[in-house]
């Protein structure tokens, strides 16, 4: 069975990007659902081998952030993607509304808290891209608590210079050990009413329904808009962007699998090699323990 590739929605900067020229859902037929999902499971065995060598390495560090639609996948995509791994080796991170003292600082502030140490995995859900597409969206800057120099600018000026803080910022992780992977879920909106829906209509997720949800939804094409300027302007060779249909949850788990495993068989984290004095000192300690566990058995 030929699967798609995550590679086939990479965006690295080269070339032109259009976002309405990429497909939400790819068509699979829902009978082959059990092959993708074991494929998924097999690249999180895969994610969960690499993880503990990436946290015993501690050389780099991974940081992946999901942007997306209210209900595009988000949360199910972390947790299918990364429910092999051992919770020591991973945090997530969910972007909500920022508080009075993460609005009280630059926005970036409640990032850079928030980023993992080398030999982690770093998850954001939603990230410090929210400043430049829900903030954009509703135009929030202008009511920010900042100098006039700076909120009073046109808005295009405003956010080109937050791209360029944002491509600055991926290019100095980039350049300090970290790798950094930028999916977007590309859900339609079809398929989002139809969450919606199942939301209300299924008493075991009716606590995810959200009346402001679906007024978000309303602004769908200047949402649109916005994703197509950040990934525009944001993409690079170091931190591409992948935007990842959809509207098959199944696929998407799969295609994000496939994209966290070749990255870190990308870093290739080794078990750190003890050195011949290293090693030779160990062995009066093992045969002391062997001693004593010998003592115990008589």
């Amino acid at each position: 069975m030929d699967k798609p590739s995550y590679k086939d929605f990479c965006f690295n900067g080269t070339g032109t990007f259009e976002l309405a020229s990429i497909p939400t859902g790819l068509g699979i037929d829902e009978g082959l659902k059990k092959k993708y999902v074991e494929a998924t499971r097999k690249n999180v065995e895969r994610i969960a081998e690499l993880q503990e060598r990436l946290y015993a390495d501690r050389r780099e560090g991974l940081l992946v952030m999901f942007q997306a639609m209210d209900a595009a996948g988000k949360d199910g995509t972390i947790e299918h993607v990364f429910s092999g791994v051992n919770p020591q080796g991973v945090e997530v991170t969910c972007f909500k509304t920022p508080s009075k003292e993460e609005l009280a600082h630059d926005y970036m502030w409640r990032a850079w808290k928030a980023l993992p140490e080398r030999g982690m995995i770093g998850v954001f859900n939603r990230s410090y891209y929210e400043d430049v597409l829900v903030v954009q969206v509703h135009q929030m800057q202008k009511g920010y608590n900042m100098a006039q120099r700076n909120i009073g600018l046109p808005s295009d000026e405003f956010y080109a210079q937050r791209y360029e803080q944002l491509s600055n910022f991926e290019k100095y992780l980039d350049q300090n050990s970290y790798r950094v992977v930028k999916v977007f879920l590309n859900v339609s909106q079809e398929e989002q009413h139809a969450r919606f829906l199942s939301r209300i209509e299924e008493p075991v997720k009716n606590w995810k329904f959200s009346a402001g949800d679906l007024a978000e939804s309303a602004l769908w094409p200047q949402y649109m808009e916005a994703y197509q300027q950040v990934i525009s302007n944001t993409s690079s060779v170091a931190a591409p962007w992948y935007v990842i249909p959809a509207d098959q949850k199944f696929v998407a788990r799969y295609l994000v699998s496939e994209l966290v495993k070749d990255v870190l068989e990308d870093i290739d984290p080794q078990f750190p090699q003890l050195s011949e004095e290293e090693v030779a000192a160990m062995q009066p300690l093992r045969e002391q323990l062997l001693a004593e566990r010998n003592g115990e058995e008589a």
